[in-house]
């Protein structure tokens, strides 16, 4: 770090993040109500708090920040609630219904649904404008453009109040000449509305594939654009001597610009950064095998690291729409703090994945919120502090919350109060052990190899019972569990994904140099592109892969390579590592086989330097640090055990504290149930391991 202080931004749909880390390794917490109507007022509220814990004004803090970091759900909310720009797109003539026949496919689990209802389209029909050109697969020009189609389109586009078009030709990446010079008309024509090239976004074989990653990204790209721009300009307004870094769906940081146009990038921004953040927690103890969970107040984020290394998604199916760009592979399904408890047709208790979020927020915020929610239940519970959540600044009312159970489920379902919270409790678990299951032991992973890391404010109440549910022997929770997404991106380093495509047989000597050449070309780029953004050569990090397959497969797989040069002699040590990848995938190889690559990619890095790592000092004793005594609730039959409460700001280093117990940080309330111990670490993560002989 060259100046005093780091800071990580991450909104979520209940609670913004903030981190704040400076030199020495100390790392701060702040929390700020998220303010989707304006997401830049959540920013100034939370600078506020930063302002008045330091003493110094927001500008002053922001002017003595090497890096400020922002982690948005922006681009992921206007997706999810359809609320992007008007879209418009030209494609080539007999492919204007691509995005809607989507190869034929269904999404996993509705394939033979005939009620499954088909995806909102991003583009309606009218504005999905084709024009008569046509490149064939070996790149040659069957049919030159004909621009006055295009100018047709922009016409139609101009007189519709098209905000954002996307251009996607068939095979334009083999041939992008069309597609530029469609550009070329379009910003001639319209110059107010944002482009998307298919052929510069995501240049890689797929046509349907290609055009869906286009439109996403034309959809997305006016939203990010307004977004980027408010939070630059707040804070160039405050002295920022950096430009502000957003972080990326593929686990990296970015300038503004790159996110402006690659909105796509920023779909899955803040979840993204949890692994980086899990796997750094977990050095101190030597794990590399890490399961970290994310639950907020809205959602529960699920992302796996095998042997250090995250797993990356490219062209999948994400919110029904198909993406083709590299993410971060994360599971998210709606359990969070604010999910509500309702009754099914059969009478029968659900949780989810309706959420009452910041507004009205659960019962117990006494913000107008009148359904039961998680937060409630765990109140209920005797888990949550009733005095109130983030150092007292959200009183929660557990008359409030006691009332909504009592009314919308204790009564209906003729059970106490106490044994219908816990049973939100254990069904919002049951949901969540489901999704783990999904990253776990559905993609060939026993779950008892891993750790798991608990991040999200809500989490560590539910942790040792997600842990106990999936046999999990080992828990990290840091002391910024509630923030870990936020921490995560103060410590990653700039990405950037470039890609080609090279439809090559790896049986001749040309093929071996257009691969090693389009290499070259790709990776000038992105040096390029760090060294403007202040990398220099030290702190340039290159990785490549290549999508291969045998010759006559359908589909193929990502192979990571070393940075060599690709010829002869190294093509053997490419064909081996398919190989034994193909195997690790499908149980079988076919050496014999000839081997051909579809795309190539380089992901460069721009290595930040990493703040100090915390570190706890001594501090007091688990019986200096006991607060008094809460009655808990642990069983499904309601009754309560007098329970331990134990602050965790003045706990020292090596602190044991047995189940059942409940430990207040600041911005995170950790239940440790019957059964498991908990030891702070001096690292600042409290290790939490099970007792065998103790376990229920």
């Amino acid at each position: 770090m060259k100046s005093d202080y780091r800071l990580g931004i991450d909104a979520g749909g209940t609670f913004t993040d903030f981190v704040l880390a400076d030199k020495s390794g100390q790392v701060r917490l702040f929390k700020a109500l998220s303010t989707p109507q304006d997401p830049t007022l959540a920013i100034r509220n939370g600078l506020a708090l930063i302002s008045e814990e330091l003493g110094v004004p927001a500008n002053e803090v922001v002017s003595n920040c090497d890096l400020c970091i922002n982690g948005t759900t922006v681009g992921l909310n206007a997706l999810i609630t359809h609320k992007g720009a008007k879209t418009g797109l030209i494609c080539t003539a007999g492919h204007q219904d691509s995005l809607e026949i989507r190869l034929g496919h269904k999404e996993d689990g509705y394939r033979y649904d005939p009620e499954y209802p088909p995806a909102t389209m991003l583009v309606p029909r009218y504005l999905r404008r084709g024009v008569r050109e046509r490149v064939l697969s070996d790149g040659t020009v069957r049919e030159a453009l004909n621009e006055s189609d295009v100018r047709a389109a922009c016409e139609l586009f101009r007189a519709e109040g098209v905000e954002t078009v996307a251009i996607s030709f068939v095979w334009s990446v083999l041939h992008p000449d069309h597609e530029r010079r469609a550009g070329e008309i379009v910003r001639e024509m319209l110059p107010g509305v944002v482009l998307t090239l298919g052929s510069e976004l995501y240049p890689q074989v797929r046509e349907y594939t290609r055009t869906s990653t286009a439109v996403v990204n034309a959809y997305l790209a006016p939203i990010m654009k307004r977004y980027v721009e408010a939070v630059d300009s707040y804070f160039r307004s405050l002295g920022a001597r950096q430009p502000v870094r957003y972080y990326q769906s593929n686990g990296g940081l970015a300038i503004g610009q790159a996110m402006t146009d690659r909105s796509v990038y920023a779909i899955n921004s803040g979840p993204a950064s949890a692994p980086a953040a899990g796997q750094y927690v977990c050095e101190p103890f030597g794990k590399k095998d890490v399961i970290t969970v994310d639950m907020g107040g809205t959602s529960f984020d699920i992302t796996l690291t095998k042997d250090g290394s995250t797993n990356i998604n490219k062209n999948i199916d994400f919110l029904r729409y198909r993406i083709g760009v590299p993410m971060i592979q994360v599971e998210t399904l709606g359990a969070g703090g604010g999910s509500i408890g309702w009754i099914d047709e059969m009478g029968l208790m659900q949780m989810g994945p309706q959420s009452a979020g910041s507004d009205p927020g659960p019962a117990c915020y006494g913000q107008g919120g009148k359904l039961p929610t998680v937060s409630d239940a765990n109140l209920v519970l005797g888990y949550l502090n009733p005095d109130g959540l983030v150092g007292g600044r959200l009183p929660l009312d557990a008359a409030k919350a006691h009332q909504a159970i009592k009314t919308n489920l204790a009564d209906p379902l003729r059970m106490s109060v106490e044994r219908a919270a816990y049973g939100m409790f254990t069904i919002v678990n049951a949901n969540m052990v489901n999704g783990i299951r999904r990253v776990t032991v559905e993609r060939g992973y026993d779950p008892r190899d891993f750790v798991l890391v608990g991040a999200g404010g809500a989490t560590a109440a539910h942790i040792t019972a997600l842990a106990d549910a999936m046999g999990i022997d080992t828990i990290v929770l840091p002391k910024l569990a509630s923030g870990l997404c936020a921490f995560g991106q103060i410590i990653s380093d700039v990405k950037y994904n470039y890609m080609a495509t090279a439809p090559l047989r790896l049986d001749n000597a040309a093929a071996y140099a257009r691969i090693d050449e389009l290499f070259t070309q790709i990776e000038g780029q992105g040096v390029a592109h760090l060294k403007s953004d202040g990398f220099k050569g030290k702190d340039v990090v290159t990785k490549r892969s290549l999508d291969m397959r045998y010759v006559g497969q359908v589909h193929e797989c990502t192979v990571e390579i070393g940075n060599f040069k690709v010829d002869a002699k190294s093509i053997e040590k490419i064909k081996d590592a398919f190989h034994k990848r193909h195997k690790e995938l499908y149980t079988y190889a076919e050496p014999a086989s000839t081997v051909e690559v579809v795309n190539i990619e380089s992901t460069l890095y721009g290595v930040v330097d990493k703040p100090a790592r915390m570190k706890i000092g001594k501090g007091v004793s688990p019986q200096k640090a006991l607060k008094g005594h809460r009655d808990a609730v642990f069983s499904a039959d309601g009754k309560r055990i007098r329970t331990p409460i134990y602050d965790g700001t003045p706990l020292g280093a090596d602190a044991v504290i047995k189940g059942p117990a409940v430990i207040e940080e600041v911005t995170t309330t950790i239940v440790i149930e019957p059964g498991w111990t908990a030891r702070l670490d001096a690292s600042g993560s409290y290790l939490v391991t099970r007792d065998r002989k103790g376990a229920k």
